[in-house]
């Protein structure tokens, strides 16, 4: 059972302990004076917080993101977020739903099912017999940027996505490359979103490098919570970056 607003949670969390319960509203302070530390909560948009690690970005220390990794979280925190997901989706009226790889997957299934599909397509980065390279596309991310990849459409998958109503889900948008190795592989094969639904979105950084391919599609972007990008505060304090 989930504690009460009133009776918090021990912190620093041990780190298979993120990402496991949904915590009532109130349960941790959305804007400590003295900065983060080792936690930053998500909010559900009825409230409710998820704990979030938080991780330093590569470089010289000083900045930091709030970490989400779906595989590694209950069931409950699944659920939640693909309610919350699936709310903003009923809005698009959606044919189809995608989902980015590799945590991106549960997700669209969890969004397709809410929203009474009977499928989902999924992407792919393992590249079958039949792929063709010319519905392909390079993509790289915030988590693995020296670990470029390949990212396919099973040509095969095409009559279920032409013509149709298209959502994309994945996971987290942060730098908005991998969305807009998305957005291109989904163009070549003549194919634009109605709108993209993420478990969260991770500071602003994406609103450009998503606007610079299709201005309109940047408030057509959702997420299930969100979280800032992170400042080094001194004293093992993280603030969120004002850039």
């Amino acid at each position: 059972m989930s504690p009460s607003a009133t009776e918090r949670p021990v912190v620093p969390l041990a780190p298979h302990q993120f990402w496991q319960t949904v915590y009532p509203e109130g349960t941790f302070d959305t804007a400590p004076a003295e900065g983060f530390r080792d936690l930053y909560p998500a909010v559900l948009p009825d409230g409710r917080q998820i704990a979030l690690p938080v991780r330093i970005l590569p470089g010289d220390g000083s900045r930091a993101v709030a970490s989400m990794i779906v595989n590694q979280a209950s069931f409950t925190v699944e659920d939640a977020l693909s309610d919350a997901m699936a709310a903003h989706a009923r809005a698009y009226a959606p044919d189809v739903v995608i989902g980015v790889p590799t945590l991106g997957l549960p997700l669209a299934n969890g969004v397709a099912r809410r929203l009474g599909h009977e499928r989902m397509v999924a992407l792919g980065t393992s590249k079958k017999f039949w792929y063709s390279e010319d519905l392909s596309e390079p993509m790289s991310s915030i988590t693995s940027p020296d670990h470029a990849k390949r990212l396919y459409l099973d040509p095969r998958m095409l009559p279920l996505l032409q013509g149709k109503r298209v959502l994309v889900v994945d996971d987290v948008i942060s730098s908005g490359t991998s969305m807009l190795a998305v957005l291109r592989l989904l163009r070549t094969a003549g194919i634009e979103p109605v709108a993209a639904v993420f478990a969260m979105l991770q500071g602003d950084n994406w609103r450009a490098v998503i606007g610079g391919h299709d201005a309109s599609l940047v408030s057509r972007i959702h997420g299930a919570i969100a979280s800032p990008r992170l400042s080094h505060g001194g004293s093992g304090a993280w603030f969120p970056a004002q850039a």
